[in-house]
């Protein structure tokens, strides 16, 4: 596949009428004359993918067996590929798991894929073809956002403590213990690990580990070393990194940082790429649900 022949758009904060906390999407137009194959890498969100050009791609699951284009594709999927023969166009959102279980019409997706109208609904097609008629990419993403708001009314709720605890895991990159979570949100691990694999679909333990990853993936195609990443990411040392990225997605850190999808990343989610090189943003220390003072509402927390 000819990368240099990939185009992205990603959508501009003044010309989206809802922007939501916890969605990232980017759009892909390819007009080369190789044939697509894309691995799709495990990420700590849920993928939502749109297929969009005249001549429709496939996804193939870790089985090997062939799909349409349009597909959720949960946490920690199994060697997942998008192929095709032809040029096209694709939109990916991809959903932060909290933000999943309250939007998806189906319980939290990991290691699997599904079709879009499995998680959308009857709603799924007229959406699809909408995003296919639409003018521009802007529009694609205004339409993409407005959709998602509109789901939000109404649907299933998600723990405050379980938001909470994904929010914590994703600001420290994954180098969160469990047992202080559960101590700041006021349950016990147990019932923490019971609620968060019941609405996240992992224990808290895997999603820092996944977070943990896509940090170490990330800051490998910044230029960093695997013994630089392996520190920077909270590894103790270069072979415990080695042996994660081997146990998640198969290769190896050196092999990792050459890989073409990760330099389109840092077009396709530019917010997530500086986040890696910079570490956690600076934000205000929230109080964690059952540290919340008497007779004052739990904060809401970001996605």
């Amino acid at each position: 596949m000819d990368w240099s022949q990939v185009e992205v758009a990603v959508p501009h904060a003044s010309r989206v009428a809802t922007p939501i906390p916890g969605v990232h999407m980017a759009g892909f137009r390819y007009d080369g004359t190789d044939p697509v194959d894309i691995s799709m890498v495990a990420h700590p969100a849920v993928t939502l993918l749109f297929d969009l050009g005249v001549h429709r791609w496939s996804v193939e699951d870790g089985a090997g067996t062939p799909g349409p284009g349009d597909v959720a594709i949960g946490l920690l999927p199994d060697d997942v590929r998008l192929t095709g023969s032809d040029p096209g166009e694709c939109l990916q959102v991809r959903l932060s798991p909290v933000l999943a279980a309250r939007i998806l019409d189906t319980s939290a997706l990991v290691g699997t894929v599904a079709g879009l109208d499995d998680v959308l609904g009857p709603a799924a097609g007229q959406l699809s073809a909408d995003l296919r008629d639409a003018g521009s990419w802007d529009e694609r993403f205004d339409l993409m956002f407005r959709f998602l708001a509109g789901r939000l009314d109404g649907r299933r709720t998600v723990d405050p403590e379980v938001a909470y605890v994904w929010q914590q895991i994703h600001l420290r990159h994954g180098r969160s213990g469990v047992h202080a979570l559960a101590e700041e949100t006021g349950w016990s691990r147990q019932r923490l690990w019971s609620r968060f694999r019941a609405q996240v679909g992992l224990s808290p333990k895997q999603a820092a580990r996944l977070v943990r990853f896509d940090h170490a993936a990330r800051l490998l195609a910044l230029g960093s070393s695997p013994a630089e990443a392996a520190a920077r990411a909270g590894y103790a040392d270069q072979p415990h990194l080695t042996r994660e990225v081997r146990s998640i997605v198969g290769t190896t850190p050196v092999d990792i940082a050459t890989k073409p999808w990760l330099a389109i990343d840092q077009e396709a989610w530019p917010t997530l790429m500086r986040q890696a090189a910079d570490g956690p943003p600076e934000t205000p220390r929230l109080t964690a649900p059952g540290r919340a003072m008497l007779g004052r509402a739990a904060p809401r927390v970001r996605c």
